[in-house]
């Protein structure tokens, strides 16, 4: 998820959370990301060198059956055959990735006291949490692939500016499409008027720069092409979470009454992202050690900005590098976050 500077954050990773060490462990909270967080070949220098990663990865791909077969080849592939940003592949990759990378942080003997995703990322959650069977979840993502495929061209921008800032320049259908920071906000919307608002936006000295997503998510844009998704919601069980996910929808807790709802969970791809409100209500209920479970760093170095963070009561920790590298980078980056996780729990290696 790029920042609207363009920084990845790269120059501030760190192998280790930041800030002293705590006198009592902090429970970890994992932070799953969404649309703009994928690139080439996402976490697959893990594939098949992590046995629980690589099996939930092949797990994930059986549930979608053949689509699942196209999506394994254009992940490892040095150059897909779909492009990594198309709705075909960027939204059921980020889901397996992130939902991958939660089960092999499981498997360190880490149990999450909270779970938190962006956008897809909240499927990846509900997934993991046992709102929803793995089977189930990859269904509703498949589906919401398909509708989505529909929708009229379109995408997203980043901007450094609070929305209140940008509500007097907008039109033609854009719209606030996420709240990532205080004074970083997501656009989304049809692509003439986005650019066109964009092109606003830069001559008045707003710093904009383009999410990697040619779809307008969490827009108006997509209302039509998501109707109907309720009817595949409603044919699904769900259960109570037995971790509590903090909704990017909500800013809260998700409630038995959302979990319940099939108007809720098809709504997703329409309703903005309230991401920065829900981190404030996830620290606000404690220390966490906040990690980043799915592909680069975006969420990484939005949550180093919170006051929670910079004041040293939670941190940060990311799973994977902050860009594409060599296939073992991605080893290197999970191996030293496992060493940083396994010290802060008091937890002792394991062979």
């Amino acid at each position: 998820m790029p920042t609207a500077s363009g920084d990845t954050g790269a120059d501030r990773c760190r192998a280790a959370p930041t800030g002293p060490a705590p006198a009592r462990p902090r429970p970890v909270a994992l932070l799953l990301p969404g649309q703009g967080a994928q690139h080439v070949r996402m976490a697959a220098g893990l594939y098949p060198h992590e046995p629980v990663f690589s099996a939930a990865m092949d797990e994930v791909f059986t549930a979608m059956g053949e689509d699942g077969t196209r999506l394994r080849a254009d992940w490892v592939a040095e150059r897909p055959t779909v492009p990594i940003d198309h709705v075909t592949r960027s939204q059921p990759l980020l889901f397996a990735v992130d939902y991958a990378l939660g089960r092999l942080v499981a498997s360190w003997g880490i149990r999450p006291a909270a779970l938190l995703g962006h956008s897809i990322g909240e499927m990846a959650a509900a997934a993991l949490a046992g709102v929803f069977d793995l089977s189930d979840a990859a269904g509703i993502v498949l589906d919401r692939v398909r509708r989505l495929l529909q929708a009229p061209p379109g995408g997203m921008l980043a901007v450094a500016a609070a929305p209140g800032e940008l509500g007097p320049h907008l039109h033609g259908d854009v719209v606030v499409g996420a709240v990532n920071a205080p004074r970083q906000t997501v656009l989304a919307g049809p692509r003439e008027p986005l650019a066109a608002v964009a092109a606003a936006l830069a001559e008045r000295g707003f710093t904009c720069r383009p999410v990697p997503s040619l779809v307008a998510f969490h827009s108006p844009a997509v209302a039509a092409a998501t109707a109907g998704a309720e009817q595949l919601l409603a044919s699904v069980r769900v259960r109570p979470p037995d971790i509590p996910v903090y909704s990017g929808y909500t800013a809260a807790p998700l409630r038995a009454a959302q979990i319940a709802d099939p108007g809720f969970w098809a709504r997703q791809p329409v309703a903005p992202v309230l991401f920065w409100p829900a981190l404030d209500a996830l620290l606000g209920d404690g220390a966490f050690l906040l990690v980043e479970a799915g592909p680069g760093q975006g969420l990484t170095q939005v949550a180093r900005r919170h006051p929670a963070v910079r004041a040293g009561r939670s941190a940060v920790l990311p799973l994977l590098p902050a860009r594409l590298g060599p296939p073992r980078a991605d080893r290197q980056a999970v191996a030293a976050a496992r060493a940083a996780l396994l010290a802060e729990a008091r937890l002792p290696e394991r062979r």
